[in-house]
């Protein structure tokens, strides 16, 4: 892009300083900015990028774009326009090529569901053989590379350099999470959305958006955007559905498993280990349980169907379909013994997602078994989920164990002091601050009648303890105190 163009594209109220003779890359931040730069001055949450110009012009950025007046320069030629992080997605995609153009792009928004609908859809486009990125909470792949996944939904400039490496590589299609905050931060504006799923709408980062009413507009962005030529795929169960799609010009499809959408099904027979499905007359096997991925698994099935493929070829790829990790992920030993309580680690980490993971595994336990939970809720986020989850919690387990997620910069202990006052009885359960401690000591406790569900990282292979994440995996964890478990019990054999 020369200076000229740039100039063209970004309709600046005002240019000053000098004219560049070459560009180098697109830089938000000032401490990423090398010689020839474009800095762009972006007004976040947590800081402001207009404080930072200075840093970025020592850099060796030879164009700013500011929103507000600033002292021109000679050297660096300042362009000032309406709203910088408006013109933020499109400008980092025009600089890489406009790579979202070469793709199929399909969005997943909604508060639970999002990363298994996502990880459904981009692995049933492999098993048809197709080219196809995911870009996700757990991870972001282009084919069978993976690459390492901080976001939801990475930052305009990052996302636009990724989507051209999916290009480079032959990728046809792309599937995202597009997360409420991105879209209010409009990381994804001008990005051509084929398809965008609603899958729900419950509490969560409230700390953010204040209200559930300012957190639907954020998800309603989406299909608000969408042209007439795109499907908008919503869960007709979800009391938000309706409001998402009001005012979309897309093609819409509902679906229900209470007889309220354009296609009806329904769950036929279900297990820890899979579930059948009948929709619309298509039955099908998923290794997923619960009636909370029977909605991701069809919902990921009606975009396949949008995308042109025969429903009854897609069904046929989804018992070879695992969704993604860390979601009702079942951990065990090699040894496969049965002697041994079933663990299951899940990210829910709000209200709606663990009365979703905790209902179904209640629902499948046998009479003489009893659930166990272990959960804690995240620091330095939304405060009034924090005792809802306790009440989910002592609805459905037998035995629940209070313990630290991810505290961030809050204390631990007083996280758990939050989440107990939503407990009606202090013998409901029991606080454990180490979150190592409490996963040994249920499992040490259980045995084959026991089914224990630790709850709220999922997938993460760390804890977020002070701005340190240290390494810590829920899995790794569980599977250490079933070794452990093993061991007592085969010495306990031997005696």
């Amino acid at each position: 892009m020369t200076f000229n163009e740039l100039i063209a594209f970004s309709k600046p109220i005002t240019v000053q300083g000098g004219t560049p003779e070459r560009l180098g890359k697109l830089c938000l931040d000032s401490r990423k900015v090398e010689e020839n730069d474009i800095f762009i001055a972006i007004r976040g949450t947590q800081t402001d990028g207009h404080k930072f110009v200075v840093q970025a012009v020592e850099s060796g950025a030879s164009v700013i774009i500011v929103e507000e007046d600033i002292e021109p320069s000679k050297e660096v030629a300042v362009l000032k326009v309406e709203n910088t992080r408006e013109l933020l997605s499109p400008l980092a995609q025009r600089m890489a090529g406009d790579p979202a153009k070469s793709l199929t792009n399909i969005a997943i928004t909604g508060t639970n569901g999002k990363t298994t609908v996502a990880t459904l859809v981009w692995q049933i486009l492999t098993e048809l053989g197709e080219d196809a990125a995911l870009f996700g909470t757990v991870s972001k792949r282009i084919k069978n590379k993976i690459l390492d996944s901080r976001l939801t939904t990475a930052d305009p400039i990052e996302l636009a350099s990724d989507m051209k490496q999916a290009v480079d590589e032959g990728c046809s299609y792309l599937v995202m999470e597009v997360s409420s905050h991105a879209l209010h931060q409009k990381r994804v504006a001008g990005i051509p959305f084929e398809i965008a799923a609603f899958t729900n709408l419950s509490l969560d980062h409230l700390d953010y958006h204040s209200s559930m009413s300012n957190y639907a507009d954020a998800k309603k962005i989406l299909f608000d955007s969408l042209p007439s030529t795109s499907w908008a795929i919503v869960n007709a169960d979800d009391e938000y559905a309706d409001y998402m799609v009001q005012d979309t010009k897309a093609k819409v499809i509902d679906f229900s498993f209470e007889g309220k959408g354009q296609v009806k099904a329904e769950i036929l027979k279900t297990s820890p280990d899979q579930t059948l499905i009948d929709a619309e007359g298509v039955k099908f096997f998923t290794p997923l349980a619960g009636k909370f991925n029977a909605y991701n698994v069809v919902q990921s099935l009606l975009i396949g169907t949008s995308l042109g493929y025969d429903g009854k070829l897609i069904a046929d790829t989804i018992p070879a379909c695992k969704g993604a990790e860390g979601r009702l992920e079942k951990v065990m030993l090699n040894t496969g013994s049965k002697k041994h309580p079933l663990v299951f680690v899940d990210y829910a980490h709000t209200p709606d997602a663990l009365e979703n993971v905790a209902s179904t595994l209640s629902e499948l336990k046998q009479e003489n078994q009893k659930l166990m939970i272990v959960f804690g809720c995240g620091g330095d986020r939304d405060k009034s989920k924090r005792p809802q989850m306790a009440k989910i919690a002592e609805e459905y387990g037998d035995d629940v164990i209070v313990t630290s997620d991810n505290p961030r910069s809050e204390d631990p202990a007083k996280i758990i002091e939050d989440i107990q006052a939503g407990f009606s009885s202090s013998m409901s359960f029991r606080s454990i601050v180490s979150r190592k401690e409490a996963i040994h000591t249920a499992i040490s406790e259980s045995d084959r009648n026991t089914i224990i569900l630790i709850a709220g990282k999922g997938h993460e292979t760390y804890q977020e303890i002070n701005g340190i994440r240290n390494h810590f995996d829920d899995r790794e964890e569980a599977r250490d105190a079933l070794e452990k478990l093993s061991r007592n019990t085969k010495t306990g054999e031997d005696n």
